[in-house]
């Protein structure tokens, strides 16, 4: 018996030391932490969805002992990627709806349509992300073909920006709209006293707010959708921007059950009803869940002429765009969002919106403040406004893709001075040492390696042009990871809890096939995510 005790011993030891103590481990990663120092590690430690400890590999296996362990076998990980400005649950929708993005004719748009309807031979038709500039001419549609192919069933189809939309007969006669009625902040477009189906901006509502309401269905199916491709892309919070009340406890209802894992900061519309609401019940957060802001509008975009600028169009005499609002109403909503202490955030594409804004927040921020409100594009500011951003810390929000995109045409609507301007990351970046970046999806494309490669590279997917466009607003690689990462948290009040890979944070991280900060820059467009972790649970892993 006696010669047992020893064997005896070395066994209970030998389960103690079986014991877990974290349950995940990452190793042999190149971890790019995007701590204050901006270090780079190879090896962390996750536990009860939260960043444990990071560090040297050997170290972290001699003291922790996980249920799993990842060897990430020298790629790159990063922390979860942020979009601070997109549109989560419209995309959703969208992936219901006829997709119309990247067509290159009217006709095109015709066939695409009337296939869909050939699928579906109920309801509304509803499409998403046409485009003229991408067409010879790159004029408006007319919806005579519309009415041609569905003379009953009414069809609306979205611009790519979201800011104009159109419409067939029907649907123009189920929404009442007649020819050359007039709409404060938007168009009713009318030619030889006809109506051609082309909604801009409030005017669009007149006809959307005939479309019955989503089934409870409808609107999970979108949330999950939109999720599924997210994850793909390495995104593990989204700023969904502009939405009603009503959407909040369902998002929380579905992360709750756990089918909804992909965290948001959702800014409320600037409605009544949600100001009513959130000033009522004050900040609703939860682990998943943040809502603290509004989302205004202040103009419309650039690509359909609804942007609102200091000077005319240079491809329009005499059209300087227009505000969605009166600036009364503006000044109205700045007062009472920070009396009650909530975020705000404005859409702003054009000079002269950016100008209002800018002085409106101003006003009411009165110098020096932590308050974070936000100009969601600032796309054309004038140079003597640049200032007001940095002197009121007005942080403004950007999507480098915009550029990219707008760049084929941004010229001929801004001319080449006022473009100069235009799209001003590092000059923006400058007036308060951080910018948070997104991608505005669906207008443009959902992947965040998309951001990166056209903040960095300032390129569209085929390398035009050869020297980038504007390289003196450029980011930096670290800039641009910062504005993904930890500066987008920062902009939604969060990077205490998320944004790097640092002790006590969420266990939110992303790995990729290649290296972003190292691999040769035309070659961004092509590095993969491979695994996308929440609270250190994987809810992605490429095939």
């Amino acid at each position: 018996m006696k010669k047992l005790w020893p064997i005896l011993l070395l066994f209970v030891v030998a389960c103690k030391q079986k014991e877990y103590n974290a349950d995940l481990l990452v190793k042999n990663a190149v971890v790019y932490t995007v701590d204050s120092a901006f270090t780079t590690s190879n090896a962390f430690v996750v536990s009860g969805g939260k960043i444990l400890a990071v560090g040297d590999a050997a170290a972290l296996e001699d003291k922790y002992h996980a249920r799993e362990v990842v060897d990430a076998q020298g790629k790159s990980v990063y922390p979860g990627f942020i979009d601070a400005h997109a549109h989560f649950y419209e995309y959703g929708m969208g992936l219901q709806q006829v997709d119309l993005k990247g067509l290159k004719t009217w006709a095109q748009v015709i066939d695409t349509v009337k296939a869909y309807a050939d699928r579906n031979p109920e309801g509304w038709i509803i499409g998403n992300g046409w485009d003229q500039n991408l067409w010879a001419g790159r004029k408006f549609p007319d919806k005579a073909k519309l009415d041609s192919i569905f003379p009953v069933r009414p069809v609306i189809l979205n611009r790519v920006d979201g800011h104009a939309v159109i419409a067939n007969q029907a649907a123009l006669t189920i929404a009442g709209i007649k020819p050359g009625q007039p709409v404060v902040g938007g168009e009713i477009e009318t030619i030889n006293g006809k109506l051609t189906g082309i909604l801009v901006d409030n005017a669009v509502g007149i006809v959307t707010r005939k479309i019955p309401d989503p089934t409870d269905t409808l609107v999970r199916n979108a949330l999950l959708s939109a999720q599924t491709n997210c994850f793909a892309v390495g995104l593990t919070t989204v700023d969904d921007c502009g939405l009603p009340y009503t959407m909040v406890n369902t998002i929380a209802e579905m992360q709750h059950k756990g089918s909804l894992k992909m965290r948001m900061y959702v800014m409320l519309a600037d409605r009544q009803e949600n100001y009513d609401y959130l000033f009522k019940r004050g900040v609703f957060k939860t682990p998943g869940l943040n809502v603290r802001a509004f989302k205004v509008y202040a103009d419309g975009a650039l690509g359909s002429r609804g942007a609102c600028l200091l000077k005319p169009y240079e491809d329009q005499k005499g059209w300087n765009g227009f505000l969605l609002s009166n600036p009364s109403h503006f000044e109205e909503v700045a007062k009472k969002i920070a009396e009650k202490g909530f975020q705000m955030c404005t859409h702003a594409i054009g000079d002269s919106a950016n100008r209002v804004m800018l002085k409106i927040y101003a006003g009411v921020l009165k110098g020096k403040n932590d308050r974070r409100w936000r100009i969601e594009h600032a796309q054309v500011v004038a140079p003597e406004d640049v200032a007001l951003f940095g002197k009121y810390n007005i942080i403004p929000s950007m999507q480098p893709t915009h550029a990219t995109s707008d760049m084929y045409w941004a010229g001929q609507r801004l001319g080449n001075k006022r473009l100069k301007s235009a799209y001003a990351l590092k000059e923006l970046l400058d007036q308060n040492g951080w910018l948070p970046l997104g991608t505005d999806f669906p207008v443009e494309n959902i992947n965040p390696i998309y951001t990166f490669y056209a903040a960095v590279v300032r390129k569209d997917l085929k390398g035009f042009p050869a020297n980038g466009f504007q390289m003196e607003n450029a980011l930096s690689r670290t800039e641009a990871l910062k504005g993904m990462t930890i500066w987008a948290a920062k902009a939604n009040f969060e990077e205490k809890e998320k944004g790097s890979i640092e002790v006590g944070k969420y266990a939110d991280f992303v790995i990729t096939d290649q290296d972003l900060m190292k691999v040769e820059p035309n070659a961004l467009p092509k590095v993969n995510v491979l695994k996308t972790y929440i609270n250190g649970e994987k809810v992605y892993e490429r095939k």
